[in-house]
């Protein structure tokens, strides 16, 4: 079926390193927008079967089959389980075989996906890695409540079983309990990635991620990539992976976007008008950044993997909002009509706050130091406050700064409660209590991002609060006369991950009352600088 969208698509499968044969099948016909990832279930000889004639019988069925795409995807999943079932059923070698797979359909812009088992399906769009398919597993169902951690599951002593399969038992199309069917839209911008479990199991979404990110046109290059970390990884299974990006796809750790960055950085350092200690300083901070950087580049591809982009929303419509520049509340004004998956697009200008963030909505700049928002003195609630997140599932922050001034007095610059919250380039100055607040179970990422000249803390992480923090400059914070504090502070029970972040210069050179290996570990992943001079306090 054709679509106006012309993606490119790749696949790669390999037995791995520790089996003796491949029960896996992949399966691509960019013309007709069919792709599929197969994993066979019930012994060697059998589970290979049951992957080798699912990778047959469906492309065949959706070619003779009617009807409405979904419809078709059903039946022709449908056709393939009662087939491999009925074969297993006369055949005492193949009795029990079955499989589990992903089909993708690509259709006027849109891909309906068909799924049974525990292979999956992401969404790579925005920079956010996204695993869109459910694990039919006890274990993956656990993982998708929220009842355990992506790596307890991967390291789950049950993680093979599943509850769903293509084989063991007659179906029919609509049959409850059966076949998972999802459609979204077919960006120019997004890829999809389907694999068998031999890739989700030993690599996490994250690293998953990183290695996409990579991409720059040859998706040929991508899969196999990925075929090649998860053999690097232990290779437990076969693994098998459909890579397909859109026209206008590019990864953010290409080479491209990784020059974009890189000129943006420089040009940031320049116009920074608190240096460490002059060029000289800055040139060795600089240096000591880019040697950590490549020590900790692994670390940080296992951790970068959160979502830094809005989601979605049922219906599979994106919306962008512009903000009134003129209104000094124009962006809480267009987050008052905006909806889960919506993208709001602040061009240059002066706004307020406090700022009420909403559930899976994009905020974004339109140039990067363009956006500045103070505290508004009128205020009430959440007085002294700039930006408030409550609550959020999912959501982006991008790009702004928020400031203090003598008619807009600041006391925290951003609240996160309770919130997965991604936030990308911010800048934050002059909040007394402290640049950024981390609290309840929020499990915020904050990347790349200058946290500085607060005399509060730069970022205060309590209660149950997990957030990554990842290439961000915390420096000149907490220099009160007679109150230093730390550029970050730490409290019981959080557990923070930071990777790469360069602190110093602050009031004070502890992260607050954590145990000594804590400390050793952050100092290890960290550059770390010493404590600011009592003299400079209060300047």
């Amino acid at each position: 079926m054709k679509t106006t969208v012309a993606w490119r698509a790749a696949m790669a499968s390999d037995i791995g390193v520790q089996r003796s044969n491949n029960e896996d099948r992949v399966y691509i016909d960019e013309a007709r927008g069919v792709f599929l990832v197969v994993d066979g279930v019930g012994g060697q000889v059998a589970g290979e079967k049951a992957a080798e004639m699912a990778a047959e019988i469906i492309p065949r069925e959706l070619e003779l089959l009617s009807g409405s795409v979904e419809d078709r995807v059903r039946g022709a999943i449908t056709r393939a389980n009662n087939e491999i079932h009925h074969l297993s059923e006369q055949n005492d070698e193949l009795r029990g075989m079955a499989c589990v797979l992903t089909l993708a359909m690509a259709h006027d812009d849109k891909i309906t996906v068909g799924h049974v088992g525990d292979s999956r399906l992401y969404l790579l769009w925005n920079g956010t890695v996204k695993k869109l398919t459910s694990d039919h597993s006890p274990v993956g169902e656990r993982e998708d409540q929220g009842e355990i951690t992506e790596l307890q599951a991967m390291v789950h002593p049950r993680r093979n079983e599943v509850f769903r399969d293509v084989g063991s038992r007659l179906h029919e199309p609509n049959d409850e309990q059966f076949i998972e069917i999802k459609s979204l839209p077919f960006h120019r911008e997004a890829a999809i990635l389907l694999c068998s479990d031999g890739l989700s199991d030993v690599l996490r979404t994250s690293e998953i991620g990183a290695i996409v990110d990579r991409y720059e046109g040859d998706p040929q290059t991508v899969a196999q990539m990925l075929v090649d970390a998860a053999n690097a990884a232990g290779g437990q299974d076969n693994v098998s992976v459909v890579f397909v990006a859109g026209p206008e796809f590019l990864g953010s750790a290409s080479r491209p976007m990784s020059d974009a960055r890189a000129r943006h950085a420089i040009t940031r350092m320049r116009d920074d008008s608190h240096p460490l200690g002059g060029w000289l300083g800055r040139l060795a901070w600089l240096v000591a950044g880019m040697i950590l950087g490549a020590i900790a580049w692994i670390a940080v591809e296992r951790t970068i993997g959160r979502p830094l982009a809005a989601r979605m929303d049922s219906s599979g419509q994106v919306t962008h909002y512009s903000v009134d520049s003129a209104d000094p509340h124009g962006i809480a004004n267009a987050l008052s009509t905006a909806r889960p998956g919506d993208i709001i697009d602040i061009p240059s200008g002066q706004y307020l706050g406090p700022i009420y963030l909403k559930d899976a909505v994009v905020l974004t700049v339109r140039a990067l130091g363009s956006v500045t928002i103070r505290s508004d003195a009128a205020a009430i609630a959440d007085a002294g406050i700039a930006v408030v997140a409550q609550g959020i599932k999912s959501g982006r922050l991008s790009g702004i700064h928020i400031v203090s001034d003598a008619g807009h007095p600041l006391k925290m610059g951003l609240l996160v409660n309770n919130s997965d919250l991604a936030i990308d380039e911010m800048d934050v100055s002059g909040a007394t209590d402290a640049a950024i607040g981390i609290t309840g179970s929020s499990r915020t990422t904050l990347l790349n991002s200058y946290i500085h000249d607060n005399p509060g803390y730069g970022i205060r992480i309590e209660q149950q609060a997990a957030p990554t923090l990842i290439r961000n400059r915390i420096s000149e914070n907490g220099l009160q006369p007679g109150l230093p504090k730390p550029g970050i502070q730490i409290l019981p029970q959080a557990k923070p991950e930071l990777l790469n972040n360069v602190i110093a210069g602050n009031g004070a050179d502890n992260f607050g009352p954590i145990t000594p290996e804590f400390d050793a570990e952050l100092r290890r992943t960290n550059l770390f600088g010493i404590a600011a001079n009592p003299s400079r306090a209060g300047r």
